[in-house]
């Protein structure tokens, strides 16, 4: 095997496998490809004639092993204007063991299908209060701490001549998607505060950030952190597809202000003073995903309402 190219990876099976199991041909060329994060598979109740197949079913597609997540594709039709469009109810994350070619697969395969446009939902942090829980961030730029320091999916050998082995991502974000967020809020009559822009940091996970991470994020200029998302939108890209990403916050980060002293409230306690010890916060994946729930409509009519928005020429 040539140095120059990775092994194949078995798209032509995949695909194949799809057209077996998806009968109806409307849906099996999808204009939009949406991915959906924790808590957030719900976006499939906005599709008809939806036929679901299990990852399992796929060749190339892992297993997503994390609460909150299913692992299946669904194809179906979205909007007034029944657009189709195919949905991973389920992702995968290199902190699952997963392989970078596994946690980009999906986007592959959308873009074989004929995708153009991808939509990527995730829940995330904030790390500033001026993004309070439940509001969406639309995404315009990205920190991607693991693409810096030895773990960017697109590592290795190219998987074809065609692919570029520099990928520009100044460009990532697409402005025209993003522009669509915003008058979709508009017309929903969500308040002006329901969606925010900002920028993502990725960082490998599953630990949640310590005080001193979440600073290090927010002076780096990071709004949201999370665990995802950031290796789809580099094959994204990489595949020339349009991407927007929703980050729907489910928790805040802890950054305090200063620290508690340890040593100070020793020092009080000797010398007889009354120290009321206080509670420490800490970040659980069950609040991301009742976030998540409390949401879920809000995110599902948002991105309903984009791809409605999407010209069909696009």
């Amino acid at each position: 095997m040539s140095s120059s190219a990775t092994p194949a990876l078995p798209f032509a099976q995949t695909l194949a496998t799809i057209s077996r199991l998806v009968a109806d041909p409307r849906l099996l060329k999808p204009r939009i490809g949406i991915v959906c994060g924790s808590g957030l598979s719900t976006l499939v109740s906005s599709l008809k004639d939806v036929v679901q197949v299990p990852y399992s079913q796929l060749q190339g597609f892992g297993e997503s092993t994390v609460v909150g997540q299913k692992s299946m594709l669904a194809f179906g039709l979205m909007g007034k204007d029944n657009v189709p469009v195919i949905a991973m109810l389920g992702r995968f994350h290199p902190y699952e063991g997963h392989k970078p070619t596994v946690v980009t697969y999906g986007i592959r395969i959308m873009k074989r299908l004929g995708v153009k446009d991808v939509i990527i939902t995730n829940a995330a942090g904030s790390l500033t209060p001026e993004i309070p829980v439940g509001t969406i961030v639309v995404i315009r730029d990205h920190l991607a701490l693991p693409n810096l320091t030895g773990m960017n999916p697109s590592f290795g050998p190219l998987m074809s001549p065609e692919y570029a082995r520099f990928i520009p991502l100044g460009d990532a974000y697409s402005p025209r998607l993003r522009r669509l967020a915003f008058l979709a809020s508009h017309y929903l009559n969500f308040d002006s505060a329901a969606l925010a822009e900002g920028t993502y940091a990725w960082v490998a996970g599953p630990a949640y950030e310590t005080p001193a991470e979440g600073l290090f994020l927010r002076n780096a200029g990071a709004h949201v952190v999370g665990m995802s998302t950031i290796p789809e939108v580099v094959a994204a890209r990489e595949e020339k597809l349009e991407v927007m990403v929703l980050s729907l916050v489910t928790n805040m980060v802890v950054v305090p202000d200063t620290y508690r002293s340890i040593k100070a409230e020793v020092e009080a306690e000797l010398a007889g003073q009354r120290i009321e010890l206080p509670s420490m916060e800490i970040a659980s994946h069950e609040e991301v995903l009742e976030t998540g729930r409390q949401k879920a409509e809000v995110m599902r009519s948002l991105v309903e309402r984009i791809v409605e928005l999407v010209p069909a020429n696009s």
